[in-house]
């Protein structure tokens, strides 16, 4: 998937979100967002009164245009947000073509179109091929590329069996030859749900978004209210409101700010993650991932690197600690493993052991097996061993050699430290250890200490014993730790914090994650695991990157305060209006009024005219603010509190009095009221 990020005001998102906006005017559409639809009522009227009014036809016509400039500027919110989603979506529709799978029927092949799979068809992949559906490879390796879908162009390994066997419709073998297990029904593909995310006209609102919604539906019921009351008002006090006057004061003093620019908040927060090449399968987790407060990750390829590395060598007594590394090193040379690979450079940066190469025709190596625990290699007499202590100690003991209880010592004095101890024997002689140890990320212990000024709690998972576990978390900085954890252990954990008021976020690849990722309120199942994980989750990341579950909590939360900031901006906003038009109003009537036009507006109609165009100004003005969220910062809620009421919450008042008056002179200038 691409990763580009068009700009907020590209030309092909720009020109069909226009015609989008004015589509949306259809009352039924408008009606889910009650604030704006209240705006369309009240431009409807006021376009009517166009005609059926004998005076200041100017005025109202002006007035109508603005409202329905409010409307129109509230569903161009929406569409925008809407056609980054789309631009998305039409990439995704790039990867899905109608492909021909061959079927399997027995020992025969049979060509078929892909739209024809159907759950728990076999079908036959081989260089080249397009993978026609969701499925899990059942026989035979491949090289897949999956750049149609990660944006990434580096391939990778499918393979039957394991965690990795899980492939998706839309990628290419480029390798070899793979036999799949269709998973996915008809129109249900991993891909068919990414297209259905990212297009935003078909999300649903949030819990949250509905609450927000329902208040201020509530907020425009009371001011329409007062405003209705004010007709007989003002007939007792000799002061004439008409329709038009009151439509506008309505739409000055309803939330239309928070209530145009809502849906767009809501898109793009989904569109952000998708351009971290994470897919949400609701907007409800994304909302969810900003109220997190537990986060789980596991250890291996999350915390840490993934693989141990050569720490230190330890001689035995007699051994320098040279002769162990060149003996280590030269075991080492044929081990293709990370760990192995460490061993060489280990020995290269600390004694400048150049790696040799052993063509001669009397070196054997000796590969590692699960039954001897050990590797190594032999050149003509000499055999150097290295492994797990255990079974090197039994090998020199069948050499005749002696075990030196100071090797013992230094390999249990490793493993209580939570490093792996792995024994070097040249023959008969034991050398000493190597030490191994998981080399955690960097950078990982300053986002955890980020996460916890955030309020959120840290709780590493690991298979490992509790001392290497306990050693590990204490270097990365974690809050907690869980050691030796099965699947059962993990649901329970997660059931207990949640029982506790917690929400849990955690992420997994294996068929044993599935039932703690389908218990988190967030799980970030990873692309590269098991169909399992993957239906259990509510959200995959394509990169496969564990560590991006921060990013998601930091994307959700960013959500959670982009709404919150423009909430109390449109609040303050509207108290602001309220000043502004209020006492210009009735300052003729009741000059006493006067004393509270602080901003010397013109006249009634001018301040009402200036009132109602930076109402629907102010929408367009924070579109931008609304698509990229507000900047994300890791503080507490008391300091967001704090923060919006300083910035949004002062800002809301003090600009519409800027921009009012601004607007004001101008319009009085040109006598446009």
């Amino acid at each position: 998937m691409s990763h580009t990020n068009p700009s907020l005001f590209d030309k092909s998102i720009i020109v069909p979100a226009i015609g989008d906006a004015c589509r949306k005017l259809d009352p039924r559409l408008m009606i889910k967002n009650p604030v704006m639809f209240v705006t369309q009522i009240g431009a409807v009227l006021t376009t009517i009164a166009i005609f059926t009014s004998s005076v200041d036809r100017g005025f109202i016509l002006q007035l109508a245009i603005w409202l329905w400039f409010t409307v129109l500027f509230a569903n161009f919110a929406e569409a925008v947000a809407e056609g980054r989603g789309k631009a998305q979506a039409d990439s995704l529709r790039k990867a899905r073509k109608d492909t021909q799978a061959r079927r399997l029927r027995g020992k025969m092949q049979e060509l078929v179109a892909a739209a024809m799979l159907e759950k728990g068809d076999l079908v036959v992949c081989e260089s080249g091929d397009l993978i026609p559906a969701d499925g899990d490879v059942v026989e035979g390796i491949a090289s897949v590329d999956e750049a149609a879908i990660t944006g990434e162009s580096a391939p990778v390994i499918r393979e039957s069996g394991g965690d990795r066997s899980a492939v998706t419709g839309g990628t290419r073998v480029i390798s070899d030859r793979i036999v799949v297990k269709i998973t996915s029904d008809k129109g249900h593909t991993f891909l068919d749900r990414m297209i259905a995310m990212v297009e935003g006209a078909k999300r649903q609102k949030t819990p949250n978004e509905i609450a927000l919604t329902i208040l201020l539906s509530a907020l425009t019921l009371i001011f329409l209210l007062v405003c209705i009351s004010l007709r007989p008002f003002g007939s007792y006090a000799g002061i004439e409101f008409t329709t038009p006057v009151l439509v506008a004061l309505l739409v000055c003093l309803i939330p239309t700010t928070i209530g145009g620019l809502l849906s767009a908040i809501g898109i793009s927060g989904i569109d952000r993650l998708i351009r971290r090449n994470v897919m949400a399968t609701s907007g409800r987790a994304v909302e969810a991932a900003g109220d997190i407060d537990v986060l789980m990750l596991d250890k291996t390829g999350t915390i840490t690197i993934g693989n141990r590395m050569a720490s230190d060598f330890v001689p035995a007594p007699g051994v320098t600690e040279l002769e162990l590394a060149d003996a280590a090193q030269l075991a080492s040379l044929a081990d293709e493993t990370p760990e192995g690979r460490s061993i060489v450079v280990l020995a290269k940066e600390k004694f400048n052991i150049r790696g040799r190469t052993l063509l001669q025709p009397h070196t054997t190596f000796v590969p590692f097996t699960a039954q001897t625990r050990m590797s190594g290699v032999d050149i003509d007499e000499r055999c150097v061993r290295k492994g797990a202590a255990d079974s090197i100690k039994q090998w020199v003991r069948q050499q005749g050699g002696d075990y030196p209880p100071e090797v013992d010592k230094a390999a249990a004095s490793a493993s209580l430290a939570g490093r792996t101890p792995l024994v070097v024997a040249d023959g008969r002689k034991v050398l000493g250890v190597i030490e191994l140890k998981d080399v955690v990320k960097g950078g990982i212990k300053e986002r955890f200490a980020q996460l916890r000024s955030m309020g959120i709690r840290t709780l590493m998972i690991t298979g490992d014993n509790p001392m290497t576990a306990a050693a590990i978390a204490a270097e990365a900085g974690v809050d907690d730790f869980m050691a030796q954890a099965t699947p059962e252990d993990k649901l329970k954990r997660i059931r207990l914090e949640q029982a506790a008021g917690h929400l849990v976020a955690m992420t997994g690849d294996g068929t044993n994650d599935a039932p703690a990722l389908a218990q988190a309120d967030v799980g970030v199942a990873m692309n590269t695991g098991t169909q399992a994980a993957r239906e259990a989750g509510n959200m995959v990341d394509l990169d496969s990157n564990p560590t991006k579950l921060i990013e998601i909590v930091e994307i959700g939360k960013q959500l959670l305060m982009t709404r919150g900031s423009l909430t109390t901006f449109s609040i303050a906003n509207d108290v602001a209006k309220y000043f502004a038009i209020i006492p210009a109003m009735l300052m003729v009537t009741f000059p006493a009024m006067a004393a509270l036009n602080v901003m010397k507006l013109g006249s009634p109609q001018s301040a009402i005219l200036s009132a109602v165009i930076f109402n629907a100004l102010i929408i367009v003005a924070l579109i931008p603010l609304a698509l990229r969220g507000v900047a994300y910062r890791p503080l507490g809620a008391v300091a967001v509190l704090r923060r919006n009421l300083l910035i949004y919450g002062l800002g809301g008042l003090v600009i519409p009095f800027i921009g009012i008056k601004a607007i004001d002179l101008i319009v009085t200038t040109l006598n446009l009221a």
